[in-house]
């Protein structure tokens, strides 16, 4: 069982994030014995279905260059020519097998962890040039366990060659006596099964390697219990800080609503418990809006700056219980409260008339019309 740094056990599979981190650092499954084994059956295949063709095409090529007119070899430029019609020859010659080796080593890799491109894992890490740590590797358990691979590998191939040498050897005699065309296209097959036998033999180390190197990859993915933890909360965010952000967010809506107040026509109060801020634009149209409220403290507050910026304050607490329950801010008053809410504005406009001199003074409100399904109890 893996121990992290701090002695926990990892006893936890990996989350999907530390999956993630790990595939952008390129920390990822790879089995060397499968890309290998992907290389030499692409070449065998190769040399099987291209190494006749390719036989054939490098004997004229020996032809060309073995046997030249005289007035070739008088001619200074005629050998640049011959070096380059020579070069091309070969090159489409080789170029199916080239090809055919390419596309292994690409799907090779591939086929253990998948396709990745990772720039992290390009570059360059000083602390590999240190000896002591490169020294620690070479004498480790991982070392000793890839030295008895190789050796286990290398035992393999030569038991597999030399089975497939002693049953080839009629093959490899018969060469001899054949025409030097069918020899040379004899010998392409003998070495192309040879080498397919011999990459067959890495089957039994390519299945062994693979599943260790998947499980080494997630061995070293495995979290502790306080691990997943940790990151369960950095995803889901700390309580200490989803809590000052809220409290920030509190106090920058109260800041916001505390600066609506000396806009509004009217504050409605309870008369202590509760504070409304009501404004009605007759140029906009539709209801009166909520720009304010608040209870207790923030009540008391906002029933300061209404005095401060000269606001009327109105006792109704039954209407002033129904706006706080009922209506958020900047939200217009439900319709239930149209009929309390227009005796109210008309009771403002009324005082202010009284207040320049204009008119008498307004009888108090007494019993404004609140639906039922609005009332709420003190």
């Amino acid at each position: 069982m893996a121990e992290s740094e701090s002695g926990q056990d990892k006893t936890e599979d990996p989350t999907d994030k530390r999956k993630k981190e790990s595939r952008e650092k390129g920390e990822i499954a790879r089995s060397k014995e499968l890309n290998t084994l992907a290389v030499m059956l692409a070449g065998a295949g190769g040399l099987l279905i291209y190494g006749g063709g390719l036989a054939l095409d490098l004997m004229e090529l020996m032809k060309l260059n073995f046997v030249l007119p005289r007035e070739v070899l008088l001619s200074p430029g005629a050998m640049g020519l011959y070096l380059l019609h020579s070069g091309k020859i070969a090159l489409l010659a080789v170029q199916p097998v080239l090809i055919t080796l390419l596309l292994a080593a690409l799907i090779g890799p591939v086929s253990l962890g998948g396709w990745l491109f990772a720039a992290g894992s390009m570059a360059p890490k000083f602390s590999r040039m240190n000896p002591g740590p490169g020294l620690k590797r070479m004498f480790s358990g991982k070392a000793l366990v890839e030295l008895l691979k190789a050796l286990a590998k290398f035992i393999l191939i030569l038991f597999v060659a030399l089975t497939v040498l002693s049953s080839d050897i009629d093959d490899l005699l018969r060469i001899a006596h054949e025409p030097l065309e069918s020899a040379i296209i004899h010998s392409v097959q003998v070495v192309g099964w040879s080498t397919l036998w011999m990459a067959c033999g890495l089957i039994i180390i390519a299945a062994v390697d693979a599943p260790i190197q998947l499980w080494e990859s997630h061995k070293k993915l495995l979290m502790t219990k306080q691990e997943v933890r940790d990151e369960h909360k950095d995803q889901e965010g700390r309580p200490e800080v989803k809590q000052r952000i809220r409290q920030l967010q509190r106090e920058m809506s109260q800041r916001k609503m505390m600066a609506a107040v000396p806009d509004a026509d009217v504050v409605i109060t309870n008369p202590t418990h509760y504070a409304v801020a009501l404004k009605y634009d007759p140029e906009k149209g539709g209801a009166p809006m909520l720009l304010a409220k608040g209870s207790d403290f923030t009540a008391l507050k906002i029933r300061e700056i209404a005095v401060a910026n000269d606001i009327l304050l109105l006792e109704s607490p039954e209407l002033a219980r129904s706006i706080f329950y009922s209506t958020d801010l900047d939200q217009e008053i439900p319709a239930g409260l149209y009929l309390a809410v227009a005796q109210v504005l008309a009771y403002v406009y009324q005082i202010r008339q009284y207040r320049a001199g204009k008119g008498k003074r307004p009888d108090p409100l007494k019993d404004l019309p609140i639906p039922p399904e609005l009332r709420r109890d003190s």
